[in-house]
């Protein structure tokens, strides 16, 4: 259920999108669900935090969705961060790639030797 309200509306295959509206029509809180999940997505992908955050999370918030409510609280809490990561285009993604490997490399390592192998490793492996 949440890979079919996840995907993409053009990804979805006839039977998806046809199973998809059978069931929101079943499920007021289903639909309700889709069109708050569309619509982060949105923002997200369009980066329009600035413009569209504030009246999704008030949006989310109103919802009888206590999963929802409880994630737009969490939003409010760290409001400057989640409003810049959702506007602007820069982001931490190859640094916390690299940490990643680093971290997958020192697992690897673990009781083998001294920092200094690591540290040859993490080179080597870059």
């Amino acid at each position: 259920m949440t890979g079919l309200i996840l995907t993409h509306p053009e990804h979805r295959s006839e039977a998806q999108q046809v199973l998809l509206k059978e069931l929101r029509i079943r499920c007021v809180e289903l639909a309700h669900a889709c069109d708050l999940v569309a619509r982060f997505a949105s923002i997200l992908v369009n980066r329009r935090g600035q413009e569209e955050l504030e009246q999704w999370t008030a949006d989310a918030e109103a919802s009888p969705l206590p999963e929802l409510r409880g994630f737009a609280t969490g939003l409010r809490k760290d409001w400057d961060a989640v409003t810049a990561g959702l506007t602007l285009r820069w982001n931490s993604g190859p640094v916390e790639g690299d940490v990643n490997r680093i971290k997958m490399l020192k697992r690897q390592m673990f009781g083998r030797d001294k920092l200094d192998l690591l540290l040859k490793r993490v080179l080597l492996a870059s």
